[in-house]
């Protein structure tokens, strides 16, 4: 999945978005710091520590995996510039809503002309300066556009440049348009789900190639070249593929088939649906609970728990499946859900409640880990603005990520740090001035 070519015209992307900008919304930009009062206009936000920090990332994409990518890494602790396009120069960039990307929390924006010969010179600086550059054009754009790797070498040997796209750099799929699912329905991963009401693959409720396959791929990519590279050592260019991360992913099957032949698929084993011991069952009110008691001893308690004992030697009986889903269904009908989370799931039969959206954002699990966390928008509540002065949205929750001692803040999207930035990277007031003159910086 790749962004549409926000600084030239170029062949159309491979793909968009994991999340669709509603008409005319525009994103609430970066965090900038922890208080709870929003940022004074051209403050740079302050990110968080973590041991990235000292690693500055130039992000070229405006959604996606990419995005993932550079979410994941800035909340490490790196310093993430988005670059994205001049306004009014070129096509209109995606902006995604106010709250995608954990709005933008930590990030810092320019727009910079790349298709302009002193734009490209200018971003170029900022290169010499950095260490990892992310786009998600299609193959060969950024060599085009004189910002590909030979480019970037130029002026920093040590660069690191990561290019996620949906199918990678070479292959006969490589210039092929695609999102999520069309790179979990290549990868296998459709084909050993469960299928719907109409025998047809399912669509996934989350955009699991977007965020593992691509966006996390990357990041982690780009930390191992980072330590590859080391203190002297010299840049790499990596090539991410979307789809080579879903096959990963769906690997367990895949290596299966590949050593076997079976032919793997939904209802094969025990993760994908063969037995009674791991599904999904409807609770008396209506809620559903998740079942995984593959293990013998964690289905026993279960059996005894729900009286259906009968079946303590049966767990993995083919013939006795239906028998055991049927008796299972009924049990499970008797109570509602929650009832059944306070009998079961503290008693060894891993068993958990089906949460919604809107109840996970209010689970005590996730309250006590601080994994939500508040958000305040400088531009929130204002005429024209689309997000609230407040909100709140999942917070850095991944091993190792440093929590924010306070709210974050997301700035106005238009606003960006381009002087400083430049400044930053040699160009002199008076040049910037003229820069921004001539429309090649905003």
């Amino acid at each position: 999945m790749t962004d549409t070519p926000a600084h030239a015209d170029v062949a159309p992307p491979a793909g968009q978005s994991d999340v669709a900008p509603p008409a005319g919304q525009r994103d609430v930009a970066p965090p900038a710091g922890q208080s709870d009062v929003a940022p004074p206009a051209g403050k740079r936000p302050e990110g968080p520590g973590g041991p990235l920090r000292g690693v500055t990332v130039l992000d070229l994409s405006t959604v996606g995996p990419a995005a993932r990518c550079t979410r994941l890494l800035a909340d490490y602790g790196a310093t993430v510039v988005k670059v994205g396009a001049v306004p009014g120069r070129g096509p209109e960039p995606i902006r995604p809503p106010f709250y995608a990307y954990s709005g933008s929390r930590f990030l810092l924006r320019t727009a910079i002309d790349l298709r302009d010969p002193e734009g490209r010179s200018a971003f170029l600086a900022l290169v010499a300066k950095a260490d990892v550059v992310v786009e998600s054009f299609r193959p060969g754009v950024v060599a085009r556009l004189g910002v590909g790797f030979a480019d970037l070498t130029g002026v920093n040997p040590r660069i690191i440049l990561c290019s996620t796209t949906g199918y990678g750099q070479d292959g006969p799929r490589s210039l092929w348009a695609g999102h999520d699912i069309n790179y979990l329905a290549v990868g296998g991963y459709l084909a050993t789900t469960e299928p719907g009401a109409d025998g047809g693959p399912p669509v996934p409720g989350a955009t699991i190639a977007d965020a593992a396959g691509g966006g996390m791929q990357a990041a982690m990519a780009i930390m191992a070249a980072l330590i590859g590279r080391g203190a002297d050592g010299p840049g790499v260019h990596l090539d991410v593929s979307i789809a080579d991360g879903v096959l990963w992913l769906t690997s367990l099957a895949v290596d299966e088939h590949l050593a076997t032949g079976a032919p793997v698929g939904p209802g094969h084993n025990v993760v994908t649906g063969r037995y009674a011991c791991y599904d999904t069952y409807k609770a008396a009110d209506g809620g559903w609970l998740a079942v995984g008691a593959i293990e013998p001893k964690f289905f026993a308690n279960l059996c005894r728990l729900l009286e259906c004992e009968q079946w303590l030697d049966h767990q993995l009986d083919d013939e006795a499946q239906d028998k055991i889903r049927a008796d299972f269904r009924a049990a499970f009908a008797a109570r509602d859900r929650d009832d059944w989370v306070a009998r079961l799931s503290g008693a060894d039969t891993c068993v958990t409640p089906v949460l919604s959206v809107a109840e996970l954002a209010e689970d005590e699990q996730y309250a006590a880990r601080h994994a939500i966390v508040d958000a305040v928008a400088d531009v929130g509540g204002q005429p024209g603005s689309p997000a609230p002065a407040r909100f709140r949205q999942v917070g850095p929750v991944m091993a190792g990520m440093v929590p924010p001692e306070g709210p974050v803040v997301a700035r106005d999207p238009l606003r960006t740090d381009t002087d400083e930035l430049l400044a930053g990277a040699g160009l002199s007031a008076e040049h910037i001035a003229a820069l921004r003159t001539k429309g090649v910086v905003a």
